[in-house]
């Protein structure tokens, strides 16, 4: 799904660029671009932000023994 039409960047592209270590919108907007032209998609990147850093941590949080 598109999340910025703008710049044609998807859910996939941000679930790629926190896997990569994005942590934060703006270096979200540094890396893809997000948001950068009309804005519009501020409110769905925080979205599909924050679901994927909740993914990451908790996938992060299994121990293996």
């Amino acid at each position: 799904m598109y999340v910025c039409i703008c710049n044609s960047v998807t859910e996939s592209d941000i679930k790629k660029a926190v896997k990569d270590g994005a942590n934060c919108f703006h270096q979200l907007e540094s890396k893809l671009g997000v948001s950068n032209q009309c804005g519009s998609c501020r409110c769905e990147v925080d979205t599909c932000l924050e679901r994927s850093l909740e993914k990451q941590m908790g996938s992060s949080d299994l121990i293996a023994f």
